[in-house]
């Protein structure tokens, strides 16, 4: 089940939706009538780290978890954003 809420709600009562979000459900954050976040259960993934762009076309960004990296964050999202 996804609840939406608005941010300054979510500030009052942040406990209650994280504990809605341990048992499963997402949360939708929204400023005004724009959905800006998306509070979700956590999952352990072998895979790295994803980030996903808030606005336009979604598409992951996988970066590896738990080791340094050689690669500047920095130059890796600009490739990111010019591929697209």
């Amino acid at each position: 089940m996804k609840k939406r809420v608005k941010i300054s709600e979510l500030k009052a009562h942040l406990s209650e939706y994280l504990r809605h979000v341990r048992r499963g459900h997402t949360v939708e954050v929204m400023d005004r009538d724009t959905p800006v976040a998306r509070v979700v259960p956590f999952e352990e993934r072998s895979s790295g780290l994803v980030v996903r762009p808030a606005i336009g076309r979604m598409r992951d960004l996988k970066i590896p978890r738990g080791r340094k990296i050689k690669t500047d964050i920095v130059a890796l999202l600009r490739e990111d954003r010019d591929a697209r």
